[in-house]
């Protein structure tokens, strides 16, 4: 818990006792439950942004919810377009991720994330450095199985990606080696390679990602040059859902992809 949710949930709590509703009451207007209330009053969990924009309008807060949502503090190493989705994705059920780019966070070694960080202009002194390296891979404590219950994850990644070898034949073996792990011993994360040569293609806008938070709404994120952009609109979403499962359908499957990766690990 950050100080910045803990105020943000007084603030919260101070308006619904206002309004004298009872965080049932209240959970049952802002078509969220009441747990989910409870835990964003006590600063447990990230308001996603139809709570906030809900709980505003509900408990007529003159602005201040609204206002106290924009001071909501951020992971330290984390780009400040990413935070919310971060905070998101901490909570989700589901996460569903395609990337044309690298290789998705979730999955990357300490080698090739460091690498990824020191490719791309301009350089991070060393202290940003291990800022960055150390939340990519404190992230994927969510790949865990041993968390109740056990998020479920889908990757989709362009195998043009891996044959890159970015960092060097080294640290491509290194990445290899645990992407074979994670698909060989995590039940709960399915990874399919996108092949070189793919005529029809539903992903040539670029990455995507979409996640299931515990109350069963959907948010999209997508991403790119010094920017992120948080999709809430259900129009929008649907349209990406569409294309995920198109993509789903041309990728390889997950076990044509697990061969190839080891295919791919011998030729090394």
């Amino acid at each position: 818990m950050s100080d910045s949710l803990r105020c943000f949930g007084e603030v919260v709590k101070a308006f619904r006792r206002r309004a004298g509703l009872t965080q049932e009451e209240f959970a049952a207007l802002v078509h969220y439950s009441a747990p989910t209330v409870s835990s964003i009053e006590l600063g447990r969990r990230f308001p996603p942004p139809t709570f906030i924009q809900r709980a505003e309008t509900v408990l007529d807060a003159f602005g201040a919810i609204e206002g106290a949502a924009r001071h909501l503090s951020r992971q330290p190493g984390l780009a400040s377009w990413f935070a919310q989705w971060a905070l998101l994705e901490a909570e989700a059920i589901s996460l569903h991720t395609y990337e044309c780019r690298l290789v998705p966070g979730l999955l990357q070694t300490e080698a090739y994330a460091r690498a990824v960080t020191l490719n791309v202009p301009p350089l991070p002194d060393e202290n940003r450095l291990e800022e960055r390296v150390t939340a990519r891979l404190d992230r994927q404590e969510l790949l865990s199985t041993h968390r109740k219950p056990p998020s479920a994850f889908s990757f989709i990644v362009e195998q043009a990606v891996l044959e890159r070898h970015t960092g060097g034949e080294s640290v491509t073996r290194e990445l290899l080696d645990r992407l074979l792990e994670m698909a060989e011993r995590h039940w709960n994360i399915e990874l399919q390679l996108m092949p070189l040569r793919q005529p029809v293609h539903a992903g040539l806008d670029g990455p995507l990602q979409l996640l299931e938070t515990p109350d069963h709404q959907w948010f999209a994120y997508s991403e790119g040059q010094k920017n992120g952009r948080l999709i809430t609109a259900p129009e929008e979403i649907s349209v990406l859902q569409q294309r995920y499962a198109k993509l789903r359908s041309q990728a390889l499957t997950p076990e044509d992809s697990l061969g190839l990766l080891r295919r791919m690990r011998g030729a090394l």
